[in-house]
């Protein structure tokens, strides 16, 4: 096939899509647009999660099943780029690369369509609303997302490498997470005598500082975990002791074990510390990601793929896992597969600036890199 040609119509995919962000559950003309692509090239689909598409492409082995994912959704932010395709949607953006994702797994079924070509392998297309918020993901597996699936592929962008260049890791890339919702309940009084209450104001702050030493003291050197207090609520007014304060954070580890573990010690400082001040602590573990690990076969196709169409030269292997969080792993929590990253970053034509920003772009040439990737992934996956 002309991969010239291809690469235009990623290019020209990937625009409409950034100039039309929608937010988490509301990308209802995103998933137009990809039930029109999809009708165009007749494959078969149907909508899940109510703004998300799952489409199915025939394979010439039926009892194998490849998926791949792609996220759908922008980002609440201002698109302060000077270029034709900027957002049109004022105060959303696609500062994520979410287009990019989408248009290379869209661009996977055009590449076969247009060759003519039957796929060796049963294709999955699994287009994910709302990874940015509550998270699509968990939806659509229990919608049968992964339903025959022998192993499933993401990719995000990576604005920290060159184009051409494919970031991957064995074992853990990002982190799992936790809410945590705390309440320290004292006794208020005058601020003039504080005896004569139990200063809850007082207590919590005693409680964030315990609980940054479960990291410190309690958490094996060579194990990851943060935690995070965001928020303080409380209070009335500065001369009456707090009779409640309310802290919100996260807990993010790597291992489940680590995970496990920093929750059981969480819970016995808040539940205990308080007491020594007469006090009491309540607290609330939410359970938000789990921890994506890839599995290792899966990394090795990846591997593979990039050697053969680049050179082990373009293989970045990360030394750290993420702290942050992606539900594509729930996708592959019980489900071979693996996540890579795709290098964007292009210093010659100013294309340098940080995810999450009303000026990030992507060097286009890499739409082309991440569609040949998830095809080659495909083959070696036989």
């Amino acid at each position: 096939m002309n991969k010239e040609i291809l690469k235009n119509w990623l290019i020209q995919v990937r625009r409409d899509f950034h100039k039309h962000p929608e937010l988490s559950t509301k990308e209802f003309r995103t998933h137009n647009k990809i039930c029109e692509y999809l009708d165009e090239m007749n494959i078969t689909h149907r909508t899940s999660f109510n703004t998300g598409v799952i489409a199915d492409i025939e394979g010439e082995n039926k009892n194998i099943t490849i998926a791949l994912r792609g996220d759908i959704d922008a980002l609440p932010i201002l698109d302060i780029k000077d270029v034709e395709y900027a957002s049109e949607n004022i105060g959303v953006c696609h500062a994520c690369g979410h287009d990019v994702h989408t248009t290379i797994v869209l661009g996977v079924a055009k590449y076969f369509y247009d060759a003519k070509i039957k796929p060796p392998v049963n294709i999955r297309l699994l287009f994910q609303p709302a990874e940015e918020t509550v998270g699509g993901a968990k939806s659509m597996i229990s919608d049968g997302a992964l339903k025959g699936v022998n192993a499933v592929y993401g990719l995000h962008v990576d604005e920290t490498l060159d184009t051409g260049q494919i970031g991957i890791r064995y074992g853990a890339m990002y982190a799992s997470s936790d809410i945590l919702k705390i309440k320290i309940i004292g006794e208020s009084c005058h601020g003039a005598y504080p005896s004569r209450g139990i200063d809850a104001l007082l207590i919590a702050s005693h409680v964030i500082v315990a609980l940054q030493s479960i990291v410190s003291r309690n958490l094996d050197t060579r194990e990851s975990g943060v935690i995070t207090i965001g928020i303080i609520n409380g209070g009335t007014a500065g001369n009456i002791i707090s009779n409640e304060i309310e802290l919100e954070g996260t807990l993010r580890t790597l291992n489940p074990g680590v995970r496990a573990y920093m929750k059981k010690r969480i819970e016995e400082i808040v539940n205990t510390l308080p007491l020594a001040f007469g006090g009491k602590g309540e607290i609330i573990i939410e359970p938000d990601y789990t921890a994506l690990i890839n599995h290792d076969e899966s990394v090795d196709i990846i591997k593979k793929s990039v050697i053969e169409l680049f050179g082990e030269e373009y293989i970045y292997e990360k030394k750290l896992a993420d702290m942050g969080v992606e539900d594509f792993a729930y996708f592959i929590e019980n489900t071979s597969g693996a996540f890579f990253t795709l290098g964007t970053k292009n210093k010659k034509k100013n294309i340098i600036t940080q995810a999450h920003n009303g000026n990030f772009d992507i060097d286009e040439d890499a739409l082309l890199t991440g569609v040949m990737m998830q095809v080659l992934n495909i083959y070696n996956s036989i």
